[in-house]
């Protein structure tokens, strides 16, 4: 008879979840990271871990390389689609073991909504409960959605084991290939929304297996260790690898409501943009308190002049200083600068590049802490900076109060790694007016070195259309409405 056809036979396939080892008892194989950074790091102790060494979390999580349909946990989960008939490896073996009970079962439950958890029998599983959930589909213009739809599988999925009192829950991975979502990025979601449940409900799971296949097996070790570090020691190591962007405190992304544009004289958004002063565009120096801070380039630039410093002796005390800058974003709550949505990885140009987006109408420079602004682009900007890539600045609808004084850019400039500047190609400035043409001028010229000829100027979309494609960039709709209202359809179509 055909594997899976006698359920004895199939039944003697099932692992027990017993027999397998906690996260927290597997030998910690995890990388290092780089000795100058490691170095940095333990002098930074001041800034704590938002995923400290816990573990009494860690023996319940079991990392499992395999077929999910063969754990005998209280409840795993079946990835699929809107109708639940998905014809995905891992909701195919579902069937297969489960037998034609399941389908029947399936159609009584009409479908189950993208984000949303259905349970049914597990039939002729080991495991009692099927967990049926539905993955986003992914598209780098619609990624905020998508990740607020993959927390809310991970989230409904744990929701219901609590409430229907399943013990243990075997996870497939919910973004299958056929939905496009990034495995890393998926990754990252599943483990911080996973790891905040447990915070906080722990005491109501006895075990959470991770199920996956070999070639999601190596992402999942590499990340794990950030979010569930197996001692102090791993938990410093891992602290600069932490994501910026980690959500709230049940791990769930932070959507930042539409931005409220508050003047003295409401519907005058555009009116005088003309007729202000140049410098309102990039501030007065020395109006907020990063511009006192201590500057060490500025320092090492003084030392190498006078003949004090070699040139490779201020480059590695640039690196160190960097790294301190990197380690200390690493270890702060960003989330508030993040909500910001202020600064965002989108798709790629036309070259294959990554693209990264700044909305300068989302930064309340006169609200936010510029420090924690830097260190926020620092974290972001670290991992995106080891290959090419380009940037996009919307100008568009800034006022005065959003606007960075050039202190802190100068700042900005002189502490961020070589990578940065060597690996950017090209900065696109969309709706510039022209005193911020002005303002950038004088600032590439005078201020930084090797900007100005990055730096196009982009009157409408459509002319940043012809480097990046409309879908692989996730504009604000309040840049939509002013493109379509100021440029018009009949000009931008005409280019």
């Amino acid at each position: 008879m055909p594997e899976g056809m006698d359920p004895l036979g199939a039944r003697s396939q099932f692992v027990n979840i017993q027999t397998l080892p906690t996260w927290q008892q597997l030998e910690e194989d995890g990388e290092r990271i780089p000795q100058d950074l490691s170095d940095s790091l333990l002098s930074q102790q001041s800034f704590p871990s938002p995923f400290p060494f816990r573990p009494d979390i860690n023996c319940k999580v079991i990392l499992f390389t395999g077929d999910v349909a063969l754990l005998n946990c209280t409840a795993i989960t079946n990835t699929s689609n809107e109708l639940l008939n998905d014809k995905n490896p891992v909701s195919e073996r579902i069937h297969q073991l489960a037998g034609p009970e399941l389908k029947d079962e399936l159609l009584k439950l009409k479908g189950c909504r993208t984000g949303e958890a259905k349970h049914t029998k597990g039939f002729n599983l080991a495991a009692r409960f099927i967990i049926h959930t539905v993955g986003p589909k992914y598209k780098a213009k619609y990624r905020t959605a998508a990740e607020s739809s993959l927390y809310s599988c991970y989230r409904n999925i744990l929701q219901l084991a609590t409430e229907q009192s399943m013990a243990s829950v075997g996870l497939s991975v919910v973004s299958t290939a056929k939905r496009g979502y990034p495995l890393e990025d998926a990754t990252h979601i599943a483990f911080r929304t996973v790891r905040r449940f447990l915070e906080k409900h722990g005491s109501r799971i006895e075990a959470v297996v991770f199920a996956v296949s070999d070639t999601e097996e190596a992402v999942y070790r590499k990340l794990l260790p950030l979010y569930y570090p197996r001692s102090e020691e791993e938990e410093r190591l891992c602290l600069p690898l932490v994501p910026a962007d980690i959500g709230n405190s049940e791990g769930e992304p932070v959507v930042p409501e539409r931005q409220i544009r508050i003047t003295e004289k409401p519907g005058s958004l555009e009116d005088n943009s003309e007729e202000d002063n140049l410098e309102s565009d990039l501030g007065q120096v020395g109006h907020h308190a990063f511009a006192r801070m201590e500057g060490d380039v500025d320092k090492q630039r003084k030392l190498i002049l006078q003949g004090h410093l070699s040139e490779a002796a201020m480059q590695k005390q640039h690196q160190r200083n960097y790294n301190r800058w990197l380690c200390r974003a690493r270890g702060e709550d960003l989330s508030d600068i993040a909500a910001l949505k202020a600064l965002y990885q989108t798709g790629v140009d036309m070259c294959g590049r990554t693209v990264m987006v700044v909305v300068g109408r989302n930064i309340p420079v006169t609200l936010i802490d510029l420090e924690k602004v830097l260190l926020y682009f620092i974290h972001v900007m670290d991992h995106i900076a080891v290959k090419e890539y380009v940037m996009v600045y919307f100008h568009t609808l800034t006022g005065e109060h959003n606007h960075l004084d050039s202190e802190f850019l100068k700042n900005l400039h002189d502490i961020v790694d070589a990578k940065f500047k060597k690996n950017l190609k090209a900065f696109y400035f969309v709706h510039p007016t022209f005193r911020s043409k002005v303002s950038t001028w004088f600032f590439t010229t005078f201020n930084v070195s090797g900007m100005k000829d990055k730096v196009r100027y982009l009157d409408n979309l459509q002319q940043l259309f012809t480097c990046i494609r409309p879908e692989q960039i996730d504009i604000p709709p309040f840049v939509l409405d002013y493109d379509a209202r100021v440029n018009g359809r009949s000009q931008s179509s005409g280019l």
